[in-house]
């Protein structure tokens, strides 16, 4: 595990970076969880990813950075549920 969160950890802060490289490649899935203002969203899960991912890279972040991942994971999904039911 010690060699797979920070891999894991840079992988999703890169895709966190890409948000503000190239928005639209996100703005479909960020549209099924934030129907409104969804530029605005992408910049906002492009930034918590960034985050997450840099604190899953320090030994002395990953616990939080993990709990944090799993509570952003859960708010992602629940906002496309609420959002499939109209």
């Amino acid at each position: 595990m010690s060699k797979l969160a920070p891999l894991a950890g840079t992988v999703i802060a890169a895709t966190g970076a890409a948000h503000f490289v190239t928005p639209q490649a996100f703005a479909s899935i960020n549209q099924a969880a934030f129907p409104q203002n969804t530029a605005e969203w992408i910049k906002r899960n492009g930034a918590t990813e960034v985050a997450l991912g840099l604190g899953l890279v320090s030994r002395r972040t990953r616990k939080l950075a993990a709990v944090g991942l799993v509570a952003y994971t859960a708010f992602l999904g629940s906002r496309v549920a609420a959002n499939r039911k109209g």
